[in-house]
């Protein structure tokens, strides 16, 4: 089968090399990295699909218009051949601003789809197709040659890319509102412009409880500030598919996340001590609360619905399954 990604460099998303590497191990399977030379020329069985509106843009407009043609030409065999395409559904919505002519043809590459993937049972699809519920896998393995530290009370982490949707500076302005010096906020992670750091500075207002580190986290340095927290706080404004919750029950670090159907099914998951939630607005009540809560916490979240191994099996019978249906199918 042929992964829609090509091969793994240092900036490539570890969920895809993961998945990669579970698939890889199963019985009868081989996994080809994506390249137009291969999409074009290769046999294969299956096309697996994720952020397929990578396949469409490209750095210069220029670039973007080879890759629509290439792209066209692709989708073109794919039909053909009577490939199926099984596509993971990572995000629910297609990009903001993306240039129309990429919309038409990732609604055209829908159109194809024999299957998809989603990684929670709230996740919904384009169509009726059939869809295979693959619980996104843990971390654990992935982090596990780093070093970890321990946890440090009254110490609250936030990681990873700083949007505004992730409500960083939210936490902030709820974080100085707590009076206690005996607790701290460490926010680490590269942001997507100055003026939201300027937003967080001004919100932090100088407290000196509050560490901020801007700028791109390795795996090591991730380990480093997820596991020196006691409580990790993601207070996204739209949160679906959160590859930072499982970052952190990975490294064995209890989230406070806002209360919706996916982190509700997670807390029910592994445990409402492991995963807090909390509506509206992020206060300072919030993260008292489930800083107290989380206090002394010790052992690790049950993740065992998450190995990769089954990850690998379910992938596989999801895609014998598009092919099947494909080869009974004609083309439209």
């Amino acid at each position: 089968m042929l992964e829609s990604v090509p091969a793994p460099r240092p900036t490539t998303n570890p969920y895809v090399i993961m998945l990669k590497e579970a698939l890889a191990a199963v019985p009868g399977v081989t996994v080809l990295s994506f390249g137009w030379r291969r999409a074009l020329t290769a046999r294969f069985d299956v096309f697996h699909v994720h952020w397929p509106e990578i396949l469409v843009s490209g750095r210069t407009p220029a670039r973007a218009w080879v890759r629509r043609l290439l792209f066209v030409a692709f989708v073109l065999r794919l039909r053909l051949r009577r490939v199926p395409i099984v596509r993971t559904v990572h995000n629910l919505e297609l990009p903001s601003g993306i240039p129309p002519v990429e919309v038409r043809l990732l609604q055209w590459l829908d159109r194809q789809v024999a299957g998809y993937v989603v990684l929670n049972a709230f996740t919904p699809t384009p169509d009726r197709r059939p869809a295979a519920l693959v619980p996104h896998g843990h971390y654990r393995d992935w982090f596990a040659r780093h070093p970890a530290r321990a946890a440090e009370e009254g110490r609250i982490g936030y990681f990873g890319l700083i949007r505004r949707y992730k409500g960083v500076e939210d936490l902030v302005r709820a974080f100085v509102t707590i009076d206690d010096p005996t607790v701290r906020l460490s926010v680490a992670g590269r942001p997507s412009g100055p003026d939201l750091v300027r937003a967080i500075e001004q919100a932090a207002g100088g407290d000196p409880r509050v560490e901020l580190r801007f700028g791109f986290l390795d795996d090591a340095s991730l380990v480093d500030q997820v596991t020196r927290s006691r409580l990790v706080v993601l207070p996204y404004r739209h949160m679906h598919n959160s590859g930072g919750a499982l970052t952190a029950l990975s490294l064995d670090r209890p989230v406070l996340v806002p209360d919706n159907e996916v982190n509700r099914a997670l807390q029910e998951e592994v445990g409402a001590t492991w995963v807090q939630t909390y509506t509206g607005e992020l206060t300072g009540e919030d993260l008292r609360r489930a800083l107290q809560a989380v206090t002394g916490l010790t052992g690790q979240p049950d993740l065992s619905a998450r190995a990769w191994n089954l990850a690998g099996l379910a992938h596989r019978d999801a895609f014998l399954a598009a092919r099947s249906r494909a080869r009974r199918a004609r083309p439209t």
